[in-house]
Protein backbone atom coordinates (compact mmCIF):
# COMPACT_ATOMS: atom_id res chain seq x y z
CA UNK A 1 0.00 0.00 0.00
CA UNK A 2 1.54 3.50 -0.52
CA UNK A 3 1.55 6.12 1.86
CA UNK A 4 0.50 10.05 1.77
CA UNK A 5 4.24 10.54 1.77
CA UNK A 6 3.96 8.57 -1.90
CA UNK A 7 0.87 10.09 -2.69
CA UNK A 8 2.84 13.59 -2.23
CA UNK A 9 5.30 12.32 -4.25
CA UNK A 10 3.04 11.21 -7.36
CA UNK A 11 1.14 14.84 -7.60
CA UNK A 12 -1.70 13.19 -5.81
CA UNK A 13 -1.50 15.81 -3.45
CA UNK A 14 -0.09 19.27 -2.55
CA UNK A 15 1.99 19.38 0.32
CA UNK A 16 -0.15 21.74 1.61
CA UNK A 17 -3.17 19.44 1.36
CA UNK A 18 -1.55 16.56 2.55
CA UNK A 19 -0.57 18.67 5.97
CA UNK A 20 -3.90 19.48 6.13
CA UNK A 21 -5.07 16.10 5.43
CA UNK A 22 -2.60 14.66 7.88
CA UNK A 23 -4.09 17.51 10.89
CA UNK A 24 -7.63 16.22 10.39
CA UNK A 25 -7.16 12.51 10.41
CA UNK A 26 -4.60 13.21 13.27
CA UNK A 27 -7.71 15.25 15.06
CA UNK A 28 -9.84 11.61 14.47
CA UNK A 29 -12.55 11.96 12.19
CA UNK A 30 -14.55 9.88 9.40
CA UNK A 31 -14.06 9.19 6.28
CA UNK A 32 -15.54 8.39 2.85
CA UNK A 33 -13.40 8.14 -0.38
CA UNK A 34 -15.30 8.26 -3.64
CA UNK A 35 -14.75 7.81 -7.11
CA UNK A 36 -16.57 5.81 -9.82
CA UNK A 37 -13.45 4.17 -11.76
CA UNK A 38 -12.39 0.95 -10.67
CA UNK A 39 -8.80 1.21 -9.80
CA UNK A 40 -8.71 5.15 -9.03
CA UNK A 41 -6.87 4.59 -5.63
CA UNK A 42 -10.07 5.07 -3.33
CA UNK A 43 -8.80 2.39 -0.77
CA UNK A 44 -5.41 3.34 -1.29
CA UNK A 45 -5.94 7.16 -0.35
CA UNK A 46 -8.27 5.36 2.31
CA UNK A 47 -5.58 3.54 4.25
CA UNK A 48 -3.02 6.56 3.26
CA UNK A 49 -4.98 8.53 5.49
CA UNK A 50 -6.06 5.96 8.19
CA UNK A 51 -2.44 5.66 8.74
CA UNK A 52 -2.70 9.14 10.89
CA UNK A 53 -5.83 8.44 13.10
CA UNK A 54 -4.95 8.91 16.54
CA UNK A 55 -2.74 6.71 18.40
CA UNK A 56 -5.03 5.34 20.79
CA UNK A 57 -7.63 4.34 18.16
CA UNK A 58 -7.81 1.01 16.48
CA UNK A 59 -8.99 -0.17 12.93
CA UNK A 60 -12.00 -2.69 12.95
CA UNK A 61 -12.85 -4.36 9.68
CA UNK A 62 -16.46 -4.94 9.37
CA UNK A 63 -16.48 -8.29 8.13
CA UNK A 64 -20.06 -9.12 9.58
CA UNK A 65 -23.33 -7.95 10.66
CA UNK A 66 -21.94 -9.12 14.59
CA UNK A 67 -19.35 -6.68 13.97
CA UNK A 68 -22.12 -3.81 13.39
CA UNK A 69 -24.02 -5.01 16.27
CA UNK A 70 -21.29 -4.45 18.43
CA UNK A 71 -20.21 -1.58 17.15
CA UNK A 72 -23.93 -0.31 18.17
CA UNK A 73 -23.38 -0.52 21.79
CA UNK A 74 -19.85 0.23 22.38
CA UNK A 75 -18.17 3.17 23.40
CA UNK A 76 -17.35 5.61 20.57
CA UNK A 77 -13.71 7.01 20.08
CA UNK A 78 -11.11 4.32 20.67
CA UNK A 79 -12.25 2.23 17.24
CA UNK A 80 -12.67 3.08 13.79
CA UNK A 81 -14.92 0.26 11.78
CA UNK A 82 -13.96 0.21 8.29
CA UNK A 83 -15.89 -0.84 4.90
CA UNK A 84 -13.43 -1.64 2.17
CA UNK A 85 -16.76 -0.20 -0.38
CA UNK A 86 -20.55 -0.06 -0.13
CA UNK A 87 -21.57 -1.48 -2.91
CA UNK A 88 -24.18 -4.55 -3.98
CA UNK A 89 -21.61 -6.85 -4.55
CA UNK A 90 -21.52 -7.84 -0.78
CA UNK A 91 -19.99 -11.01 -1.17
CA UNK A 92 -16.68 -9.67 -1.00
CA UNK A 93 -14.81 -9.16 2.42
CA UNK A 94 -16.21 -6.17 4.50
CA UNK A 95 -18.33 -4.96 1.75
CA UNK A 96 -21.91 -3.39 3.08
CA UNK A 97 -25.05 -2.43 1.13
CA UNK A 98 -28.55 -2.19 1.97
CA UNK A 99 -29.85 -2.33 5.83
CA UNK A 100 -26.37 -2.94 6.79
CA UNK A 101 -25.31 0.48 5.45
CA UNK A 102 -27.80 2.42 7.22
CA UNK A 103 -26.61 0.79 10.50
CA UNK A 104 -23.09 1.68 9.52
CA UNK A 105 -23.96 5.56 8.91
CA UNK A 106 -25.25 5.84 11.84
CA UNK A 107 -22.20 4.58 13.68
CA UNK A 108 -21.09 7.87 12.67
CA UNK A 109 -24.04 9.77 13.97
CA UNK A 110 -23.70 8.17 17.37
CA UNK A 111 -19.72 9.28 17.65
CA UNK A 112 -18.42 6.44 16.32
CA UNK A 113 -15.28 7.04 13.77
CA UNK A 114 -16.23 5.49 10.46
CA UNK A 115 -14.42 4.80 6.90
CA UNK A 116 -15.10 3.25 3.88
CA UNK A 117 -15.07 4.08 -0.15
CA UNK A 118 -17.86 3.99 -2.69
CA UNK A 119 -18.33 4.39 -6.44
CA UNK A 120 -19.18 8.02 -6.54
CA UNK A 121 -17.51 10.87 -8.24
CA UNK A 122 -19.77 14.11 -6.49
CA UNK A 123 -21.25 14.94 -3.37
CA UNK A 124 -24.29 14.75 -4.77
CA UNK A 125 -24.16 11.32 -6.19
CA UNK A 126 -22.96 10.22 -2.79
CA UNK A 127 -26.19 11.37 -0.86
CA UNK A 128 -28.05 10.10 -4.13
CA UNK A 129 -26.33 6.36 -3.56
CA UNK A 130 -26.04 6.78 0.46
CA UNK A 131 -29.73 8.50 1.10
CA UNK A 132 -31.59 7.22 -1.72
CA UNK A 133 -30.95 4.10 -2.94
CA UNK A 134 -29.99 2.50 0.62
CA UNK A 135 -31.86 4.85 3.18
CA UNK A 136 -28.92 6.29 5.22
CA UNK A 137 -30.81 9.35 6.70
CA UNK A 138 -28.91 12.37 5.30
CA UNK A 139 -28.02 13.56 9.10
CA UNK A 140 -26.00 10.38 9.57
CA UNK A 141 -24.10 10.79 6.50
CA UNK A 142 -23.20 14.29 6.92
CA UNK A 143 -21.47 13.12 10.40
CA UNK A 144 -19.02 12.04 8.13
CA UNK A 145 -16.12 15.41 8.41
CA UNK A 146 -14.07 14.33 5.18
CA UNK A 147 -15.67 13.74 2.25
CA UNK A 148 -12.83 12.71 -0.61
CA UNK A 149 -13.06 12.71 -4.35
CA UNK A 150 -10.55 11.23 -6.84
CA UNK A 151 -10.21 12.82 -10.45
CA UNK A 152 -8.72 10.19 -12.39
CA UNK A 153 -7.32 10.37 -16.50
CA UNK A 154 -6.02 7.44 -18.73
CA UNK A 155 -3.08 7.50 -20.59
CA UNK A 156 -3.53 4.15 -22.81
CA UNK A 157 -3.03 1.42 -20.26
CA UNK A 158 -1.59 3.58 -17.01
CA UNK A 159 -3.82 6.13 -14.74
CA UNK A 160 -3.43 8.98 -13.19
CA UNK A 161 -4.89 9.84 -9.87
CA UNK A 162 -4.93 12.65 -7.84
CA UNK A 163 -7.33 14.34 -5.51
CA UNK A 164 -9.98 16.46 -6.79
CA UNK A 165 -12.13 17.61 -4.15
CA UNK A 166 -12.16 17.58 -0.40
CA UNK A 167 -15.52 18.65 1.48
CA UNK A 168 -15.04 19.18 5.43
CA UNK A 169 -18.57 19.26 7.19
CA UNK A 170 -19.26 21.46 9.89
CA UNK A 171 -22.28 23.67 11.06
CA UNK A 172 -24.61 21.28 9.33
CA UNK A 173 -22.84 22.13 5.95
CA UNK A 174 -20.18 20.01 3.51
CA UNK A 175 -17.87 23.02 2.23
CA UNK A 176 -15.25 22.30 -0.27
CA UNK A 177 -12.06 23.22 0.80
CA UNK A 178 -9.85 21.85 -1.72
CA UNK A 179 -10.03 21.24 -5.29
CA UNK A 180 -7.70 19.79 -7.66
CA UNK A 181 -7.92 20.45 -10.78
CA UNK A 182 -5.28 17.84 -12.14
CA UNK A 183 -2.12 16.22 -10.87
CA UNK A 184 0.17 18.98 -9.35
CA UNK A 185 -2.54 21.62 -9.31
CA UNK A 186 -4.28 22.18 -6.54
CA UNK A 187 -6.42 25.30 -5.06
CA UNK A 188 -7.83 26.21 -1.38
CA UNK A 189 -11.43 27.46 -1.46
CA UNK A 190 -11.86 28.35 1.96
CA UNK A 191 -9.74 27.58 5.67
CA UNK A 192 -10.69 24.40 7.94
CA UNK A 193 -12.93 24.71 10.85
CA UNK A 194 -11.68 21.93 12.05
CA UNK A 195 -8.29 22.01 12.55
CA UNK A 196 -6.36 25.53 13.39
CA UNK A 197 -3.80 27.09 10.99
CA UNK A 198 -1.31 26.06 13.68
CA UNK A 199 -2.37 22.40 13.51
CA UNK A 200 -2.06 21.94 9.28
CA UNK A 201 0.98 24.17 9.54
CA UNK A 202 2.58 21.55 12.24
CA UNK A 203 1.64 18.64 10.07
CA UNK A 204 2.59 19.86 7.07
CA UNK A 205 6.29 20.25 8.41
CA UNK A 206 5.49 16.55 9.53
CA UNK A 207 5.03 15.17 5.91
CA UNK A 208 7.73 17.83 4.33
CA UNK A 209 10.50 15.71 7.17
CA UNK A 210 8.87 12.49 6.40
CA UNK A 211 9.48 13.23 2.35
CA UNK A 212 12.86 14.63 2.85
CA UNK A 213 14.13 12.07 5.20
CA UNK A 214 12.99 9.43 2.58
CA UNK A 215 10.05 7.51 4.72
CA UNK A 216 7.53 5.82 2.52
CA UNK A 217 6.62 3.02 4.01
CA UNK A 218 3.49 2.88 5.81
CA UNK A 219 4.67 1.34 9.04
CA UNK A 220 7.62 3.65 8.84
CA UNK A 221 4.93 6.94 8.34
CA UNK A 222 2.83 5.14 11.36
CA UNK A 223 5.91 4.73 13.62
CA UNK A 224 7.18 8.27 13.09
CA UNK A 225 4.53 9.57 14.12
CA UNK A 226 3.44 7.59 17.46
CA UNK A 227 7.30 8.06 18.79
Amino acid sequence: MLSLIDLLEDDSVSLPLAGYLAAAMRSGVSLLVGANPGGAGKTTVMCALLNFLPDDVTLQAVESRAVLSRATHARPGKTCYVVHEVSPATYYYAYIWGRDTQTFFRLAADGHLIASNLHADTLDETYAQLCDENGVEPDHLAAITLKIYLGTERNGWSMRRWIHWVYEHSAGTDHLLWEGHRPGDFVRHAESALVSPEAVAHYTDVVADLQEQGVRRLADVRRALVR
